[in-house]
């Protein structure tokens, strides 16, 4: 095989015009609004990141996937683009985890901090421009709480601030909430508030925390204002595109947009992006389903403020929200289990504003798709002898990608569906939408490929050029979700050279009993390998197979044990030794027990 490399990063244009049909949801206007942003031609976006008092869980990773994919498809379309993701820590439960482990709040954040960037990296997000810390931006927040207590918006109480929300007119424009519903800090902070809704900007130190000087005395921080602080930093007073997840809605967004519009008197961001939670569960479905998506937003309903309080609909979700305390967690772990660009095209394959539904069983059902994908890339190699992670000359914008389809009717049905993905992106980054377009051009371009045999040696290069282009626009497409960039890891290698060799042993089984017209062990063979989401490819050169996910072996080897025993049966030893011989080969032992066979692979 072809030795291959992990495909470039999205590179920012230099001379495309930015397109003009983008469309976003807004959840502060609670509809789709064109994309027109605040300095023409460049888009800022700011996602609210991770408070890094522990490892990284699953949750922590559905917000920077989805903007990574939304960076990506905005410098495609035309834009510069600069991305800033904060890192909270210093925090309260930085502080106590800190005291629990017996070591400084900073090692606790580095050390996490470190484990979030691992994570990202598999998970390929590696189009963020900024990670600002809370405490590498002290003197920017001081100086933001300076000057809202400057403006009558906030009070100094005891060395603690406050923000007094019944300054702000607009308090709860983004949530639909009322300033009296808030409760802000409680506690013995709540004494030294004028009304329960006001929330800290600044606490005063505790002894043995962490605190740095101020105006006010020592303290640190309150969560809100950071982010404030920071965006306002890298991105300006007003900027395009604010993130997050639903769960930030309120209080975290509802207090930014009042510290900042009431220090500044303009808006802070003109699009607020907020993306569905994950939920824990065990429903599955197969690729293009809704099963672990909970509702499809439509143009008139969101899920983060639906419900006729416009709050109702927030708070169930949030309710159901997958968090540590809850049993997320082991991101590394499942990581390492599924893979990166599993659980990547898990979270893209339906709309970024749904509720997720996570399983692993789900992330193996996205397996099954992506499989579709790889199985065409290995046809490429076959036809080309060239990997497909290695193809030069793919577009990197939209319009470069353009298509001259000519006489080609491979080409034109290519760019129809190049068009109906990008109109599916265009519209609020439908994902999921754009995704069903990829698995169309798949089947066309396999199509392509049947009805004129391209992988005969008879072959010719006019008819492979129209495969080619096709074949560059799947890379061009997929690069703009992130994805396709890299062969897919193969997992613990151990376990994929035990079920290769099992494998082996299936089609070779396959193959006698087609051979002597036992049609009957022939369809159970590729029946059971069909329930187990396992792929058989009959070709001139060989059967090739794919798929199985994480248990595939197990899977394996459970077919084989029911093979020898229908083989022993029916009196047929030669295959019933052909099976156990080979799994010898393969370093399995069998051992037959009264109530059944059990299986082990011989320790190395």
């Amino acid at each position: 095989m072809t030795a291959t490399k992990q495909r470039s990063p999205v590179a920012q244009p230099k001379s495309q015009t930015p397109t003009a049909s983008l469309r976003i949801y807004n959840t502060l206007s609670r509809s789709k609004e064109t994309l027109v942003p605040v300095h023409p031609g460049r888009v800022g976006i700011y996602l609210c990141g991770p408070t890094v008092y522990d490892r990284a869980h699953i949750g922590h990773m559905v917000g920077p996937v989805i903007f990574d994919c939304i960076k990506r498809y905005l410098v495609y379309s035309g834009y510069e683009v600069t991305w800033v993701v904060n890192i909270t820590d210093v925090d309260d439960k930085l502080i106590r985890k800190a005291a629990e482990r017996g070591i400084s709040m900073m090692e606790v954040a580095e050390e996490n901090i470190a484990d979030y960037h691992q994570n990202l990296a598999a998970l390929g997000v590696d189009q963020i421009d900024h990670f600002p810390r809370a405490t590498e931006t002290m003197d920017e927040i001081i100086r933001f709480i300076a000057t809202l207590i400057e403006r009558g918006f906030a009070y100094e109480s005891e060395g603690d601030v406050y923000f007094d929300v019944t300054k702000d007119p607009d308090y709860g424009k983004l949530s639909n909430r009322s300033a009296e519903s808030g409760q802000g800090e409680g506690g013995e902070m709540a004494a030294r508030k004028r009304s329960p809704g006001d929330f800290a900007l600044w606490k005063s130190a505790k002894p043995g925390e962490p605190l740095w000087e101020s105006p006010w005395g020592a303290g640190r921080p309150g969560w809100h204002i950071e982010c404030s602080a920071m965006s306002r930093k890298l991105l300006g007073e007003t900027f395009d595109v604010h993130g997050g997840g639903l769960d930030l809605v309120f209080p975290h967004h509802e207090n930014e947009i009042a510290q900042s519009q009431c220090c500044h008197g303009k808006p802070m961001a003109k699009y607020w992006m907020h993306n569905g939670l994950l939920r824990a569960g065990t429903a599955s479905g197969k690729v293009g389903g809704r099963s672990e998506r909970e509702q499809r937003p439509d143009d008139n309903s969101n899920t983060d403020v639906a419900g006729a309080d416009g709050a109702a609909g927030a708070d169930d979700a949030i309710r159901g929200k997958m968090s540590r305390s809850k049993g997320a967690g082991g991101l590394a772990d499942l990581i390492g289990r599924q893979g990166g660009e599993r659980i990547r095209f898990f979270l893209l394959r339906t709309h970024y504003r749904s509720t997720v539904v996570f399983s692993e069983e789900a992330i193996e059902e996205a397996a099954v798709g992506l499989e579709t994908f790889y199985r065409l890339f290995k046809r490429y190699e076959r036809i080309t002898g060239e990997s497909f992670y290695d193809m030069q000359d793919v577009p990197a914008t939209r319009a470069a990608g353009e298509i001259n389809p000519g006489a080609s009717d491979l080409l034109s049905e290519v760019a129809q569906l190049r068009a109906k993905f990008v109109a599916a992106m265009d519209d609020d980054f439908n994902t999921g939408g754009a995704i069903g377009e990829l698995f169309e051009l798949v089947r066309a371009l396999n199509r392509y490929c049947d009805e004129h045999e391209l992988e005969s040696p008879a072959r010719t290069s006019a008819k492979v050029e129209p495969f080619v282009r096709g074949m560059k626009t799947v890379a061009e497409l997929g690069a703009t979700l992130g994805l396709f960039r890299q062969p897919p890891a193969g997992g613990d290698s151990s376990d994929a050279q035990l079920a290769d060799s099992l494998m082996n042993l299936v089609i070779q089984l396959r193959a006698a009993a087609r051979a002597n017209k036992d049609f009957t062990t022939a369809d159970k063979i590729r029946e059971a390998l069909d329930d187990r989401d396992i792929v058989l490819e009959d070709r001139a050169g060989g059967t090739e197979w794919s798929g199985g996910g994480q248990e595939v072996v197990d899977g394996i080897m459970s077919l084989l044990i029911d093979l020898r025993a229908a083989a022993r049966a029916s009196k047929d030893f030669a295959t019933a030794d052909r099976i156990r011989d080979g799994l010898t080969a393969a370093g399995v032992a069998l051992e037959d027990r009264a109530g059944g066979t059990d299986w082990s692979v011989a320790s190395s």
